[in-house]
């Protein structure tokens, strides 16, 4: 294993990196325009403050190189560091297609993520898996919560498995802890990290699912494994 101090790999996505498909959408009422805008200064802000540290990168690093696209794998908990940890590369987000997710999506796009693909397990599922093998046929990463928009709390849904199949992309599964944070009195205890806090990033290797319909069924179980033992490294980190 290895851990290093470092900032975000945030270099912009103009370095000749595909761009995600673009989706027609309604613009929100002012007020939610407003609350958008709030959420990625206060986002910049506390991130900026943040002491990063990263664990295991070098396969993800080396997809980055590559410009292989692949699918990145995060619990909703821990989705705004990670946002924070990979703005400006041009990532898709699957994001849910409820009011909440539309500001989430453009919080996202402020931080320089490409536009989201909308849809979860619960909605517009069959749309968003396709349109997430298309984004993926692009040469454009996607990132999953496998177990948005509403849980069970870091339970995998097997939309991520089915994607990654259906594209044999791989999976970067990621996780994210934080040496002080708040936690929301939500069902997947979002993580807000507090300012100045020592947030580490813990990376996965590639996870590639074969055809058929054992690995599908097999993959959201050891997708959920493979997120523990990362959980444990990046826990133990400090």
């Amino acid at each position: 294993m290895s851990a290093r101090e470092a900032g975000p790999d945030a270099g912009p996505s103009a370095d000749g990196a595909p761009r995600a498909p673009q989706a027609v959408r309604e613009p929100l009422p002012w007020k939610l325009r407003v609350g958008v805008a709030l959420g990625r200064w206060l986002v910049r802000l506390l991130g900026a403050t943040w002491r990063v540290r990263v664990i295991d990168r070098e396969a993800h690093d080396a997809l980055r190189q590559a410009r292989t696209p692949f699918i990145f794998s995060i619990w909703h908990g821990e989705l705004l560091p990670c946002l924070w940890a990979h703005r400006a590369q041009g990532i898709a987000v699957l994001i849910s297609e409820h009011r909440d997710g539309e500001i989430i999506a453009q919080v996202a796009e402020g931080l320089g993520y490409a536009p989201s693909v909308r849809g979860s397990s619960s909605r517009g599922a069959a749309r968003a898996l396709l349109t997430v093998v298309r984004t993926l046929g692009s040469g454009v990463t996607v990132g999953f919560t496998p177990d948005g928009p509403r849980g069970p709390a870091q339970r995998a849904a097997p939309g991520a498995i089915a994607a990654a199949q259906r594209a044999q992309a791989p999976i970067i599964p990621l996780r994210a802890h934080a040496s002080s944070a708040w936690r929301l009195r939500s069902w997947d205890r979002f993580m807000i990290p507090k300012p100045f806090a020592r947030v580490t990033f813990a990376y996965g290797a590639p996870l590639m699912v074969a055809p058929g319909a054992a690995a599908l069924e097999a993959g959201p179980a050891l997708l959920e494994a493979v997120m523990a033992e990362i959980g444990r490294k990046a826990d133990h980190a400090d």
